[in-house]
């Protein structure tokens, strides 16, 4: 594996993509660091110590995919979220809008209106999630005692807004450059390196733990999860397919045999993110309502809680159906392989195909949502056995997991056409 890593990096083409990427993930966490204008100090400290950031609230898991900077009202503070947010939504949206749909067929120009269209969408999400943060904060760094923002006007808030929306503008752009320039996708690798950055302090916290279950069942289920995502990340349904020989002109050509590979898990890691997005709505709006840090809403959707967990699970398992229906459409499959004389032994071409897809397809996603929703609740539910939070759970190895294996498959196929022996065997 060290050799096969140290061969990566002596090709001067890929190291250059690795060192790229590397660049611009470390400006995105720089930039995680540095406090927009307006705020002060001792007022983000207190809104750090409050119990909305450590009591396993939906902030901190929010504060988890920002890597520290939602706390901090850092530039990044919003960090990916508005845009994978506004992809999710035009992904969605293509299913019901006829224009939409039109211009998903229309190839790569299509595919830049779309782009654009995403771009202007994250804008609006990212000036009214702003807007709603600073008032939020407000109202928390007043229950600590400590004003966030030193003179509270128009002009503050306005300029902070600012600064907020900017600042994920500019991760917008460094992600779409690294998924163009670089090794991976930007924005599943900018949500890595959030996630990741809190690792350390997961790793202090197990350490210094007094609650012995907690400090010993840590390790093993974390390998565990880990294990259960590689294992579902890589099963797939092969469907073999056979086409048939045609004769174009003096030739006769075709007649190969291959399969259409059906991943288990073919939605990833977005239900999961789409339903943290969602469950962190209720205790939010509760926030703007009444002041009371430990009012009912919020302490009954509180991350890891059980209406939490269980609200978390049917979003999850709504969202993988959702979300395999809308990337992969069995009836463009079937016509595809009739078009280029493609088959299923067995299975008669056109509708019978589309059907038979469609049934296996079925089959696949029950599993593949019922894994997603057991790895991102079955570690919550068993850390709420002990006396110690942890919010390195399920849901962020998920993640971390999934996109250390999409990232390494594309330098795997960087290597491969450069004639080298591939990551995985």
């Amino acid at each position: 594996m060290i050799r096969i890593l140290t061969g990566a990096f002596t090709v001067p083409e890929i190291r250059k993509k690795i060192g790229f990427a590397l660049l611009l993930l470390a400006l995105y966490r720089i930039g995680a660091q540095i406090p927009v204008p307006g705020v002060s100090s001792e007022g983000v400290k207190a809104l750090q110590e409050s119990a909305s950031f450590q009591g396993g609230g939906a902030l901190q898991l929010l504060n988890v995919f920002s890597g520290g900077a939602l706390s901090q009202i850092a530039i990044f503070a919003l960090g990916i979220m508005p845009y994978i947010t506004a992809s999710i939504v035009l992904q969605l949206l293509q299913v019901v809008v006829p224009s939409l749909e039109k211009l998903k067929q229309e190839g790569e120009i299509g595919q830049q209106r779309i782009t654009q269209y995403t771009r202007y969408l994250t804008v609006a999400l990212a000036a009214g999630q702003s807007i709603a943060y600073v008032f939020l904060f407000k109202s928390l760094s007043g229950q600590a005692g400590e004003p966030l923002i030193t003179n509270f006007n128009a002009g503050h808030v306005f300029m902070i807004a600012v600064s907020l929306t900017a600042g994920a503008m500019i991760v917008m752009w460094m992600g779409e450059l690294i998924t163009q320039r670089g090794i991976g996708n930007g924005m599943s690798l900018m949500i890595f390196a959030s996630i990741v950055s809190g690792l350390p302090s997961g790793v202090s916290n197990w350490w210094q733990s007094g609650d012995q279950v907690f400090k010993v069942l840590m390790p093993f289920l974390a390998l565990a999860v880990i294990a259960a995502v590689v294992f579902i990340q890589e099963g797939q349904r092969r469907i073999p397919i056979q086409y048939a020989k045609r004769v174009i002109g003096r030739r006769m050509s075709g007649g190969g045999q291959t399969y259409l590979p059906l991943k288990v898990n073919m939605a990833n890691v977005i239900p999961v993110i789409f339903a943290a997005s969602i469950m962190s709505i209720p205790p939010t709006i509760a926030q703007f309502v009444t002041k009371d840090p430990s009012n009912s809403v919020q302490e009954l959707f509180r991350a890891g809680g059980w209406a939490y967990i269980g609200g978390e699970t049917i979003f999850i398992i709504l969202f993988t159906y959702f979300y395999t229906a809308v990337t992969f459409n069995p009836v463009e499959q079937a016509d595809n392989l009739k078009k280029y004389g493609g088959f299923i032994p067995g299975v008669r071409p056109g509708r019978p195909t589309a059907e038979f897809l469609d049934r296996v397809l079925a089959r696949l996603t029950f599993p593949g949502a019922l894994y997603l929703a057991a790895v991102a609740a079955l570690p919550s539910i068993l850390f709420n056995q002990t006396t110690q939070g942890f919010a390195f759970g399920g849901t962020s190895l998920l993640i971390v997991v999934g996109v250390a294996l999409d990232t390494v498959k594309q330098i795997e196929a960087q290597l491969m056409m450069r004639n080298y022996e591939g990551f995985l065997k």
